[in-house]
């Protein structure tokens, strides 16, 4: 049984499962209001990808489902996957878990069998990334999540008289803009959303129609018979790469500073209980010791990415070959490339640069982010383990909520949650992390419902106080 029938069964065995573990069913959260009378969210999480659907899930199993996703995406395309991901399959192990919570029937191997049949999963390798958004699109509409597309969050407000944020929600398809208010804020913004995509300053100089970012939507047509060159050696430097080969591009040559490119992932290594449970449970040395062990080891392109770019004669790469300097040239239809090994000429850039972490750069965080704690705030490496970067990361609590700079400056501060890539040295792989969902997930549902009822403790022991309810 496959396709239609396969997965009206195996929506109604999620059902009865679910109705198998719903304990404890009564609802909990205090109601709340502002002032003026407006209803207050018990959570707001922006952005509806895999980690903002999977925490809303696992909300709503709590019971606490006064709660709202916004994304600034249309509907099925939050995220990367149909959009900036130009690999052909997710380059995770198919068998990782995580947007089941533990329940096997919702597992993206239980419903890729019921819409391809039985067997179909030991057919397949890696997982198909369109495969991946169909499971989340799926995932959404039966779970019934309560998610707001085309909306963009802006610059987050402490409201002290109504003990919550005041999120302006700006409206990109027509619609009227809206001011939301929230108990708790989750950001779940993906990759970048400790800070923003990066690109050299050289590059930002020249004409915009010469350049873009992978993150970019690239017209892959327009490159047909130009030359192009890619920056950047990691998996969506040769993805970018490859899309333009098979648009037919007359040549691809990406440059790196590696002397070499990366043939280990030590990502793979830190997928076992220990570092994905419990890096966050380290002392402040060993959890900054691994990850900045992570960041220096480096990324590689897997192999069957590596062999999709360099099936293609008109591949070239260039190691030890970073750009010195860039030039439009001919008239700003072409771009002059200076090289430590020689000068080259080109039609287009890809910049495969990956992001910069900086909460200065994020527009949610515009008012908040000088009393953020950074990690430089918190723990001095000694010289030789010394990494800006990762020193620009927020220093995040155990359950990813951050931390005020000056202790009773913003304490506040703790009702935002960074679940973001933001938080690597502070818990390790969390919501832009396929492989850490399984554990990251029950750490930050457990953060929030914690909060929600030490915020309304007195609340819930004038409860019990009142409670007379006779058994006999």
């Amino acid at each position: 049984m496959s396709g239609g029938d396969g997965l009206r069964a195996l929506e109604e065995r999620i059902r009865r499962d679910l109705e198998i573990l719903d304990y404890p069913r009564r609802s909990w959260v205090v109601p709340r209001r502002a002032g003026d009378g407006r209803a207050i969210l018990d959570v707001l999480i922006i952005g509806a990808g895999q980690g903002g659907l999977s925490l809303a899930f696992g909300l709503l199993r709590e019971k606490v489902d006064n709660l709202l996703v916004v994304d600034d995406s249309p509907p099925e395309r939050e995220g990367p996957w149909r959009t900036f991901a130009r690999m052909l399959t997710l380059r995770t192990p198919k068998h990782l878990i995580g947007p089941d919570w533990g329940i096997p029937s919702l597992t993206m191997r239980a419903w890729y069998e019921a819409v391809h049949g039985d067997g179909a999963w030991d057919r397949v390798g890696l997982i198909p990334k369109e495969a991946w958004a169909d499971y989340l699109a799926w995932y959404r509409r039966l779970h019934g999540i309560p998610v707001r597309n085309h909306r963009r969050a802006g610059a987050l407000r402490w409201r002290a008289e109504d003990a919550c944020f005041e999120v302006p929600l700006a409206a990109l398809d027509g619609g009227a803009d809206e001011t939301v208010l929230a108990r708790k804020i989750v950001l779940a913004t993906g990759i970048d959303g400790s800070g923003r995509w990066d690109v050299p300053p050289a590059v930002q100089a020249l004409p915009r129609r010469l350049w873009a970012h992978t993150r970019d939507d690239i017209d892959f047509a327009a490159l047909a018979g130009r030359r192009v060159a890619v920056l950047g050696a990691g998996a969506s430097a040769f993805d970018n790469a490859s899309v333009a080969l098979e648009a037919g591009a007359a040549e691809v040559r990406l440059f790196f500073r590696r002397r070499e490119l990366v043939r280990i992932n030590p990502y793979r290594w830190a997928e076992f209980v220990g570092f994905l449970k419990h890096h966050g449970d380290l002392p402040d040395a060993w959890r900054w010791r691994f990850v900045r062990q992570l960041v220096v080891m480096g990324q590689l392109p897997p192999a069957d990415t590596y062999a999709r770019a360099t099936a293609h004669a008109a591949f070239h790469l260039h190691p030890c070959t970073p750009w010195e300097d860039v030039q439009a040239v001919d008239g700003d239809r072409a771009v002059r490339l200076v090289t430590p090994r020689g000068a080259f000429e080109t039609d287009f850039l890809i910049l495969g640069t990956g992001f910069t972490t900086d909460l200065s750069l994020r527009p949610e965080l515009a008012h908040l982010h000088g009393d953020i704690a950074l990690w430089r705030d918190r723990y001095q490496p000694p010289p030789e383990e010394a990494h800006e970067d990762l020193g620009r990361h927020p220093y995040l609590g155990p359950s990813f909520e951050l931390v005020e700079k000056v202790a009773g400056q913003a304490p506040w501060l703790s009702g935002i949650f960074n679940y973001t890539f933001g938080c690597l040295p502070s818990l390790g792989f969390g919501g832009a992390s396929i492989s850490g969902l399984k554990y990251s997930l029950p750490r930050l549902v457990a953060g929030l419902t914690r909060q929600l009822y030490a915020d309304d403790v007195a609340q819930h022991f004038a409860s019990l106080r009142g409670y007379d309810v006779t058994e006999f």
